[in-house]
C-alpha cells in the first residue's frame, strides 16, 4: 500500500474515532462493556501474565480501559493512540495518583514514530482491539521487534476474521428438537480469503462508521511471522451459558458457540534471536 493510500486511510479512520470519542466514553467509562469485561480483558490478562514493575505499551488504547487496568495490576504502562480526543478521554478518566499511565497521541503505522519511545524498553506490548482498526500493520510489527526486549511479548484482541467481520450475517432461527421448540444462533460467512476495507460500527448510533480492515489468519498472523514473531498463545473467547441474553438476537452473548474474537501471543523466534 503507498504512503498516499495510507494517509488517507489513517486520516478517514482518525476522524470517525475522533467523531466517534464522546459516544465510545459515555458507553465504555470506565470498566468497558460485557464484550470487554467478559471476553477480551481476561484472555489477554491470562497470555500477559502481569507483573508488578512491567514495562508495556498499549497501541491503539483508545479511552484507556487496559491502560488503566494493566496499570492497577502493578505495571508501568504507556498508551498510544492517533485520534486526539480518544486520548483527551483517556487522560480525563485517569487519576492524578496514577502516575504509572502515560498517554500519548502516536500513529500505530509510523514506524519512525513508534521507535522513538525507545528501543528495547518494553517487557510486552498489548492491543485490544485495534489491529482490525489499522490501515497497514507491518510498520507496527517491524517497530515493535526493536521496542520489545528480548524476552518481550506482543499480545492482541481482535474482532475473529472467521467469524465476525463485515461479511457476516448472524441469524436465529426457530427449531424443533426432541419435541421442544429452541433458539438456534448461526453465522454466515459470506467472505473470508481476501483482504478488504469496509464501514462498519463499533457501536450502535454513533455518529460515524469507521474503516474495518479486515485481515485473514495467513494475512494477520502471516505479517507477524515475516517480522520475526512466532505465535505461542491463542484464545477464542465467547460468552457462556450464563451469559446469554435472548433480549436481542444479534448480542453476541447469545452465540455460546461461536467466538467473535481472537487473542493471540507473539514472541521473537528463535532465529530472530540467533541474529540480534
Amino acid at each position: 500500500m503507498s504512503n498516499d493510500s495510507t494517509n488517507a486511510l489513517n486520516n478517514e479512520t482518525r476522524d470517525a474515532w475522533n467523531t466517534n470519542a464522546s459516544v465510545w466514553d459515555a458507553r465504555m467509562g470506565d470498566d468497558g462493556n460485557d464484550f470487554h469485561q467478559l471476553l477480551i480483558r481476561p484472555a489477554i490478562e491470562r497470555l500477559l501474565e502481569v507483573k508488578p514493575g512491567t514495562r508495556i505499551l498499549d497501541i491503539a488504547c483508545g479511552t484507556g480501559l487496559t491502560t488503566r487496568r494493566l496499570a492497577s495490576l502493578g505495571a508501568h504502562v504507556i498508551g498510544i493512540d492517533f485520534a486526539e480526543e480518544m486520548i483527551a478521554y483517556a487522560r480525563r478518566r485517569t487519576q492524578q495518583h496514577e502516575t504509572s499511565i502515560e498517554y500519548y497521541v502516536l500513529d500505530a503505522t509510523d514506524e519512525t514514530a513508534l521507535l522513538a519511545l525507545g528501543e528495547r524498553s518494553f517487557d510486552a506490548a498489548v492491543s485490544a482491539m485495534g489491529l482490525m482498526d489499522m490501515a497497514e500493520i507491518d510498520p507496527l510489527l517491524q517497530a515493535l521487534t526493536k521496542l520489545l526486549r528480548p524476552g518481550g511479548c506482543f499480545i492482541f484482541a481482535v474482532m475473529h476474521p472467521c467469524f465476525n467481520s463485515t461479511h457476516v450475517s448472524m441469524a436465529a432461527e426457530l427449531k424443533d428438537c426432541d419435541g421442544q421448540f429452541i433458539t438456534e444462533y448461526s453465522v454466515k460467512v459470506s467472505g473470508y480469503l481476501q483482504p478488504s476495507t469496509t464501514k462498519g460500527l463499533a457501536i450502535e448510533n454513533q455518529p460515524k462508521p469507521q474503516l474495518y480492515f479486515h485481515r485473514p489468519l495467513h494475512v494477520l498472523l502471516g505479517a507477524a511471522f515475516r517480522a520475526g514473531f512466532v505465535l505461542d498463545g491463542l484464545e477464542e473467547p465467547a460468552f457462556g451459558a450464563d451469559d446469554s441474553s435472548n433480549s436481542r438476537f444479534y448480542s453476541w452473548s447469545n452465540f455460546t458457540q461461536i467466538p467473535p474474537a481472537l487473542v493471540a501471543r507473539l514472541r521473537f523466534s528463535d532465529e530472530f534471536l540467533r541474529k540480534s
